[in-house]
């Protein structure tokens, strides 16, 4: 018998595509499922009417009746191909009967020529197992157009979403693009002659594209992918998030969230978000009112947030629960789960305290403590407030721009850099607040005048540093800190007061400059015979000198009405109170002001 390789390999082939048409059967109901169900058919009919034309090619029968049925796999499996491709890439889609009609014109059409090519050879004038000698027809040519254009607007898709969701999928989408590039690139090759080849080269290298998407499903469970744009931009996310489908099961989330829960991705893909919560999760408390708001969820458009943070483990969270649908098709519904511990924490620790400071540093050192946290903190919630804006009109700039044809890749593209630049800035904005409200809580501490606290220089530094970090970046202004002394010296007293002095000196440091950039503050620690002296030096032009003799006898202030004059008046009564220390200026026209706090070394 000829062809008996091509026979074995069309046979193998056979069986490949049982085996996924059974496992599928395993598979929860889904349009990709069903439409990837009609592409395996199409290649199983196109396949064994090949493998009959071969068993059979030594009797009566013409090879070319069995072509008239293969028809009905090769004509329809370019359409199958594409609704694969783009359900791929939107996740669900809606076609209307007219539409699903002009898809099938030319695939009917091509069956019925087939059927009647003997009366027209309008198909093929000479049909030959070699398809160096296959003669087509006029109308031959209407279909390969056709049948290309399909493929490669199919492969566009897969190309373009795959790049699109780089994150999770990559793999999968590299797989189907090799696996539907192959036959396409085959049917080409001997379309026009360039290789000598049979008819069976065709559902053969098919047989490849099966192999493909059998490694895509088994390895990769492509056939359970909801893709989610911009999945590297979402994994830098500080908050946690989960999309599931109609069946609450989990589809995609980013790092953050099995980093959080310390979770593993296989656990947590395709498992149901309640049985998650219950068991690894341990959401013990109003589980059934997150249940509840994700049934709504699917039916409104609002976003449902929850009175109460929920306790997980030793964390708290806060959850919102929305909808994602595109043109009023529900995709799936997307779950954010945000660490609000620390605030939780620290609003405790400044409640619990509140009372105690007020009466140990009496209000001097309460409103230095709230002064600095204010101080430290407007500048970048102000930052995230515009960032937040600039990504609300990014998403809506997105959204108009879905099913636009005139945004290009590129414009896609461009949306994302954009909001991967706001994330990023949000991010260093976050951090930068968690490392003052961490700095702030450790000022916070129980203190008492009667009980005094042992410090190093070295963290003292360290904290004036973390707290005045984001103030001098955003003045554009460069602080020079020099160790003059060991670092590991300690003193004695309220921390919390002598930071809030040395930032307070700071902040006037960087006013001095009047919005001047690229200058520079010396943070100088030495010691002078039993005292230690903190110089905050900057070159800004000197003191005025009408404001010179009553710098800290009074409230005066510099910065007209911007100012008070509380800061160095409160400075000057907490270093002297507190410390039992001292603070000195020099200043000089055109030049510059140094103030040195100069603290007794308690033996």
């Amino acid at each position: 018998m000829e062809h008996v390789g091509s026979l074995i390999l069309m046979v193998i082939s056979e069986i490949l595509i049982l085996s996924l048409a059974l496992f599928l059967r395993k598979q929860k109901r889904s349009q990709l499922k069903i439409i990837f169900n009609y592409f395996l058919l199409c290649l199983f009919v196109w396949t064994f009417c090949s493998i009959l034309q071969i068993v059979f090619q030594n009797t009566d029968i013409d090879p070319f009746f069995w072509e008239k049925f293969a028809g009905f796999g090769v004509c329809f499996s370019p359409v199958a191909f594409l609704a694969l491709s783009m359900v791929f890439a939107k996740t669900k889609i809606n076609i209307k009967l007219y539409q699903i009609l002009l898809l099938l014109l030319i695939p009917i059409t091509s069956i019925i020529m087939g059927f009647t090519n003997e009366y027209h050879h309008l198909y093929f004038q000479h049909y030959s197992i070699n398809m160096n000698e296959v003669v087509t027809g006029s109308y031959y040519n209407i279909y390969s157009l056709y049948t290309y254009t399909l493929y490669g607007i199919g492969i566009f898709y897969f190309i373009k979403y795959s790049i699109k969701n780089s994150g999770f999928f990559s793999k999968q989408s590299l797989l189907i693009i090799l696996g539907t590039s192959i036959p396409l690139l085959v049917n080409i090759l001997g379309a026009f002659g360039i290789i000598k080849m049979t008819m069976y080269m065709t559902p053969i290298s098919f047989s490849f594209l099966a192999f493909c998407f059998a490694i895509a499903i088994f390895k990769f469970k492509f056939i359970s992918i909801s893709p989610i744009a911009m999945q590297n931009i979402v994994d830098r996310m500080s908050d946690s998030f989960v999309v599931i489908n109609e069946n609450n099961n989990i589809t995609d989330f980013n790092k953050t969230f099995t980093d959080t829960f310390k979770l593993s991705s296989n656990k947590v893909r395709n498992t149901n978000i309640i049985e998650l919560l219950k068991e690894d999760i341990k959401l013990e408390e109003n589980l059934t009112n997150v249940e509840n708001a994700i049934k709504k969820a699917k039916t409104t458009s609002e976003i449902l947030y929850f009175d109460k943070e929920f306790k997980i483990g030793k964390k708290y969270f806060s959850i919102e629960i929305s909808n994602i649908s595109s043109k009023k098709n529900y995709l799936g519904t997307l779950i954010l789960f945000k660490d609000v511990t620390q605030h939780i924490e620290d609003v405790q620790t400044i409640k619990d305290n509140q009372d105690l400071l007020m009466e140990k540093e009496r209000l001097a050192s309460l409103g230095q403590l709230i002064g600095g946290i204010a101080h430290n903190l407007k500048t970048p919630i102000m930052s995230i407030a515009g960032a937040t804006e600039g990504l609300s009109d990014l998403t809506k700039e997105y959204e108009t721009s879905i099913g636009d044809p005139e945004v290009t890749i590129e414009d896609h593209h461009e949306i994302a850099n954009d909001m991967r630049g706001w994330i990023t800035k949000i991010k260093d904005y976050t951090e930068y607040m968690s490392d003052v409200i961490t700095a702030v809580k450790g000022q916070a501490v129980t203190l008492s005048e009667e009980q005094a606290v042992s410090f190093s220089m070295d963290e003292l530094v360290k904290r004036v540093d973390i707290l005045m970090r984001h103030e001098l970046k955003n003045a554009l202004i460069n602080m020079n800190i020099k160790m003059e002394i060991d670092p590991n010296i300690t003193l004695k007293g309220n921390i919390n007061s002598l930071v809030q002095v040395v930032n307070n000196m700071i902040s006037n440091s960087i006013q001095a400059y009047s919005g001047k950039t690229n200058e520079k503050i010396d943070l100088i620690v030495s010691k002078e015979g039993e005292n230690i002296t903190i110089s905050i030096k900057d070159y800004a032009g000197g003191l005025p000198k009408e404001v010179e003799g009553k710098l800290f006898k009074e409230m005066v202030t510099t910065k007209g009405k911007n100012g008070t004059g509380l800061g160095l008046f409160m400075s000057y009564s907490t270093i002297r109170a507190h410390f039992n220390g001292n603070i000195t200026y020099e200043t000089q026209k055109g030049e510059g002001t140094t103030f040195h706090i100069i603290l007794p070394v308690q033996s």
